[in-house]
């Protein structure tokens, strides 16, 4: 029998179109200024890019998560612009208005597609800032690709241990809070840990984005002779609470292997970290890149 593509797609036409229309309603409700999606071909698919900010200087490029897009960086987007030019991407393999046509098979597919995104935006450089799955996938992309970011941002990114039971745990219960009426859902933030149920502007997608079948790689843990081949300025923000891996132990086993990196934890948050967070991350960002 012949293999089925690893190929992310929603489960039908229907299911796409439905998101699509959210998505893109999301999108012009939150963006500051017009959100005019910008294709970008890859060997593969086609990402999408949104703009905004100041016009000359370094772009700030912001990769999501896994199962977000350009949309959920909407905290971050008009603070960041008024120094910089800002860039969202809807990468391929997530859903947005992004498709893949092309299977992503394992850390060096997803640093090549992130590198083809980057080519397509004509930027000589940029300032990448990932979190949690994008923060792996720019760690990836930076050793295969050393040098062609001004800087690295990661929030509480994946790749710096392996996935466990609890990680598994707190996105079931983010999942199943996430359908519950909104009065319940905010209340459940606090004890799922999960912030992002907070997010009334975004949980509209949480049901559509259910019709979407990720086939991306799961993130891989990075080793410390790896870590310790980064140089570019890094900057990694870690939740108190991460269900990834021990804040404490992942913070102590960073300075060791990069001691040009700067890491903090972030008191309160989990991997909850962007919508826990927003004001402290931004400042946190806007202090690294200035400096």
């Amino acid at each position: 029998m012949k293999p089925v593509p690893r190929i992310g797609d929603f489960t039908s036409d229907r299911a796409r179109q439905r998101f699509h229309t959210a998505h893109r309603d999301a999108m012009t409700r939150l963006w500051p200024g017009p959100a005019t999606p910008e294709p970008l071909t890859t060997s593969y698919g086609e990402a999408v890019a949104y703009r905004t900010g100041r016009t000359g200087g370094t772009p700030v490029v912001l990769v999501p998560g896994a199962g977000g897009s350009a949309v959920t960086w909407y905290r971050y987007v008009e603070r960041l612009g008024r120094q910089h030019p800002v860039i969202a991407l809807d990468p391929v393999g997530e859903p947005g208005a992004a498709r893949q046509t092309r299977p992503v098979t394992g850390a060096h597919d997803a640093a090549a597609l992130l590198s083809e995104t980057l080519a397509a935006l004509g930027e000589e450089r940029v300032h990448l800032v990932g979190m949690s799955y994008g923060g792996w996938t720019l760690l990836h992309h930076e050793l295969q690709f050393p040098g062609r970011a001004a800087s690295l941002t990661l929030l509480d990114p994946g790749g710096l241990g392996r996935l466990g039971a609890r990680f598994w745990a707190w996105l079931f219960a983010g999942g199943l809070a996430g359908l519950t009426p909104a009065p319940v859902r905010r209340r459940l933030a606090g004890p799922v840990r999960n912030a992002t149920l907070r997010e009334d502007e975004l949980m509209p997608l949480l049901p559509l984005t259910m019709a979407f079948r990720r086939r991306l790689p799961l993130p891989d843990a990075l080793t410390d002779d790896q870590l310790g081949r980064i140089t570019t300025p890094t900057l990694v923000l870690l939740g108190e609470h991460s269900v990834l891996y021990p804040a404490g132990e992942v913070a102590a086993r960073l300075t060791r292997a990069m001691p040009h990196a700067h890491v903090e934890i972030v008191p309160g948050a989990s991997h909850d970290l962007p919508a826990h967070s927003p004001a402290l991350v931004s400042d946190r960002i806007e202090a690294f890149l200035a400096a």
